[in-house]
Order: C-alpha cells, then structure tokens, then sequence
C-alpha cells in the first residue's frame, strides 16, 4: 500500500521556540554535541536561503526565522524555528499554543502531486516557500483534524 505521499521517509520534527539561542543550548547539552549555528531563514549566503514565501496565498515577504538543526541520526533532525512578528505559520502557532512540537516533514519527489494527494485527504496547504539552498521549495500542510500536528513537506531536501 503507499501512502499520500510516495515515501514515509520522515526527515525532521519541527519545534517552534520563543529563544532560540537559549533553546539550542539545552539541545545541545541535552544531546552531548555542539550548539550548532543559528540561520537566518531568508539571509543569503549565510542563511538558508528562502527567496520566496507564501502565506495563506498571499505573497509574503516579510516572514523570516531563526533556525537551528540537529541531525539525531540518519536523516533526521530536530529543527527550532524563532519566528520574526510577521504572520505566518510559525507565528500562528508560537501565538495560539506556545513553543512545542509544530510539524513533522517529510522528503517527497513531487510537491505538486503531494499537495493536492493531501488537500484530497482534507488537509489545507497554510504556506509554502523556495529555498535556494538546494533549489527545493517547501509546503506546510494542516493536518490538525486528521492526523493532530502540521505536515511539511520537502522538495529537493538534502
């Protein structure tokens, strides 16, 4: 049987966090590695390298967010997402519910094809944005009525 999204391989849990310099540092103790570096979502060379945002399907390029990874393991990572004030989906959340587990991603082939297999199963795309790192783009999905959290998907993730 296969899934709506081609694949179950599960790449990241997502943390939205209120200080994320002070986050990572309990991470970093918490998992016996080094603070890895704080990214700027939407910096150039040294950030992750968003170009383009789109929130509740209106172009946004205010969003921006701090950003720290580390790798648990294979491909997975926890992420902590600080969000800027702008609205977003990491916004939303930090404001209705507080730092926490916000989403689950996962790598799929074909983004397009993955979006509307999820809209199809009653989920609702919030934002979607590039990434010029790796020339991949990104979806966030609310699944909160079916499966409890929000799923991203990943595009061209390395």
């Amino acid at each position: 049987m296969q899934g709506l999204l081609n694949t179950r391989q599960m790449v990241q849990v997502g943390y939205i966090v209120k200080d994320i310099e002070a986050t990572k540092k309990k991470y970093a103790e918490f998992l016996g590695v080094p603070v890895p570096p704080t990214i700027q979502s939407t910096g150039g060379e040294e950030g992750f390298g968003v170009t383009r945002t789109v929130y509740m399907d209106q172009d946004a390029p205010q969003i921006d967010s701090k950003l720290a990874f580390f790798n648990v393991g294979g491909p997975m990572d926890i992420e902590l997402i600080e969000p800027n004030k702008a609205e977003s989906i990491w916004r939303d959340y930090l404001d209705k519910y507080g730092e926490g587990i916000q989403h689950i991603a996962f790598v799929v082939d074909d983004l397009d094809a993955c979006i509307k297999n999820c809209e199809e199963f009653g989920m609702k795309m919030i934002q979607k944005g590039y990434f010029a790192a790796q020339d991949g783009r990104y979806a966030y999905m609310d699944a909160f009525d079916s499966l409890k959290t929000v799923v991203e998907l990943l595009e061209r993730w390395s």
